[in-house]
């Protein structure tokens, strides 16, 4: 065979490789098309779709029920089918910053979910179905426009960490104070004017963040989560701190980074001489409480 000839039979077997790939990405299912973008990590089925510009989540996502993580963030979703039901192996669901105006029903078919971030859409409200996912650990709703949440939330038995900031709550949800396991719990940025004597059920709290709203003062029970490690109550109307206070031993200081543990109390107009006492540091304001 010439040179020629063997060049023309090599471009001819190459014509029909690319033919037969194309025949067979033909012959996949629009999941698998789907599912090729899938990867696992760690032992987990994981797949990534954000940031794509999606409108909507393409109808063969909801037939990949193997997959444990799904990240749908950053994307233009107004709305989830009620097919997202049909993941029921998902363990992480993504959702933060689409446009989102509410959760399906659905959702609370997904009982092994463990996360779900679904901060900065547009809900309103929430499911009460979600208390359906009772293994979940991890919930972040801020940057919503939610005023509520519905009382079978009470039932996350789970759940450790909440983050419900910026919002609209005038007050903290009844059913948070029945979420037990609770270990940190974000609500800056809300209209809350109080903080109920329930708080003292969360007895594993070890962070509570209510800066940025219009609290006047804080509950004697609150002072007996010991456990508590940060409290932020900068930017209030706080004129005053319990007697109790020096119970909470783990607030070691006063904070001013807001990631510092301690004791967050700026920007509040505290009258004398607790403002005068709090000069001197945390210890100074503890000797003071407990002075009798």
């Amino acid at each position: 065979m010439g040179a020629k000839q063997s060049k023309d039979f090599a471009t001819e077997e190459q014509k029909k490789q690319v033919g037969k790939n194309a025949g067979q990405e033909e012959s996949l299912s629009s999941a698998d098309r789907i599912r090729k973008h899938a990867t696992t990590h760690f032992g987990y089925s994981i797949l990534s779709l954000a940031m794509r510009g999606l409108g909507e989540a393409p109808e063969e996502l909801w037939e990949l029920t193997e997959l444990e993580k799904l990240n749908l963030s950053l994307n233009c979703l107004p709305a989830l089918p009620p097919t997202v039901g049909a993941l029921q192996n998902l363990v992480v669901l993504n959702l933060w910053g689409n446009q989102l105006a509410s959760l399906p029903p659905e959702i609370g078919q997904l009982k092994r979910l463990r996360v779900l971030f679904a901060y900065r859409n547009r809900l309103s409200e929430v499911p009460e179905e979600l208390s359906a996912c009772t293994k979940l650990e991890v919930l972040s709703l801020a940057n919503n426009q939610i005023s509520g949440l519905p009382g079978s939330l009470v039932s996350m038995s789970s759940l450790k960490k909440l983050n419900l900031s910026h919002n609209r709550l005038c007050h903290i949800p009844t059913c948070v104070y029945g979420m037990k396991s609770l270990v940190f719990l974000h609500l800056a940025c809300n209209r809350l004017e109080n903080i109920a004597d329930q708080i003292q059920a969360l007895v594993n709290l070890k962070i509570l963040i209510v800066e940025g709203n219009y609290i006047h003062s804080l509950p004697k029970t609150l002072c007996f989560l010991t456990s508590l490690e940060l409290l932020n109550v900068d930017f209030n109307d706080i004129q005053n701190v319990p007697m109790e206070m020096y119970l909470l031993k783990k607030l070691e200081k006063l904070a001013c980074h807001p990631l510092d543990k301690g004791l967050h109390i700026m920007h509040n107009p505290l009258l004398k001489p607790i403002k005068e006492v709090l000069e001197g540091g945390l210890n100074a304001l503890y000797n003071y409480l407990n002075r009798d």
